[in-house]
């Protein structure tokens, strides 16, 4: 990565582009239609990339891009449901264009009940396995030498992730269900994710990067905790980053030419971060890759690819 990097914490989504012209690149965005995932679409457009943004229901992708115009498609992907991911995938490649980044930018936290579908709880589901499957089966249409994955992670996937990293005989959560570990670890699992990824794509010369965002205030993503939590975090949010702030990292990590080249990388605020110790264990980053693929060929229309 270029060492002249300026950005930071306190960087705009608008700052890291700074005289970039996305005009001719396509970047497909989850989450789209709040928060920092329309921020992100609004300024990857604003630049003059053509966006396809994906979200929990096509009326919640439509409003979402009509805030960018003509140049967004909208693409309905429930991803609590891998049925609906099926059918966006399917959606996507009927588009038959290339993908120049995939930025996966969705996700939910710390449920208070235990949700279980596909044999996983639902954090798990959401913010990595269904995920795993829209980009591994997605990433044959990214162009090598200068495509780009940016994978959604955050600081509780060392945080708060459980000290044996991935419980994989606890999924469902049928031991035990903390809220938080189950989030910390499905952030983790992202994470690795990312790093396996990168690795298996090192021949094709795309770059496979995670990001945490930083702590944000006005999004979504905390619409699940207990009142007293809520309470709690509306005293932090006056401490908190901006949604453009927020976006910076993922926006930078889809598109700024000052990430060229640089792979397999755990960021926070528009920076290589020091991730999870976890990150360099070869054997659980298999293991979970693995595991992924078992659920998915069982659970969907057909197995994850790369």
């Amino acid at each position: 990565m270029n060492s002249s990097n300026p950005y930071g914490a306190r960087s705009t989504a608008d700052d890291v582009l700074s005289g970039v012209n996305l005009a001719g690149k396509t970047i497909l965005v989850t989450g789209c239609n709040s928060g920092l995932g329309l921020e992100t679409i609004k300024v990857l457009s604003a630049h003059g990339a053509r966006i396809i943004g994906l979200a929990r229901s096509l009326d919640s992708a439509q409003k979402a891009c009509a805030n960018v115009g003509a140049s967004a498609t909208p693409v309905a992907c429930d991803l609590s449901d891998l049925a609906s991911v099926s059918i966006a995938i399917d959606t996507i490649r009927r588009l038959g264009t290339p993908l120049d980044a995939i930025v996966t930018n969705a996700g939910i936290a710390a449920p208070s009940k235990l949700d279980v579908r596909y044999g996983v709880e639902l954090q798990f589901l959401v913010n990595h396995i269904s995920h795993f499957y829209l980009v591994t089966r997605l990433i044959d249409l990214v162009p090598d030498q200068t495509g780009r994955v940016v994978i959604g992670s955050s600081s509780s996937s060392t945080d708060q992730a459980s000290k044996e990293g991935i419980l994989f005989d606890n999924l469902d959560g049928h031991r035990y269900y903390k809220p938080f570990t189950f989030y910390g670890q499905s952030k983790l699992a992202t994470a690795l994710f990312a790093k396996e990824l990168s690795s298996r794509l090192a021949g094709r010369g795309i770059a496979v990067n995670s990001y945490h965002p930083g702590a944000t205030r006005g999004t979504n993503l905390n619409v699940n905790l207990s009142l007293p939590l809520r309470l709690v975090l509306q005293v932090a949010q006056l401490f908190m980053k901006s949604v453009p702030q927020g976006a910076a990292t993922q926006t930078m990590l889809a598109a700024s030419p000052l990430i060229q080249g640089t792979t397999g990388e755990y960021w926070s605020d528009c920076h290589v971060a020091k991730g999870s110790k976890f990150l360099a264990d070869q054997a659980l980053a298999t293991r979970l890759w693995n595991v992924s693929e078992q659920l998915i060929s069982e659970h969907s229309r057909g197995a994850a690819r790369c």
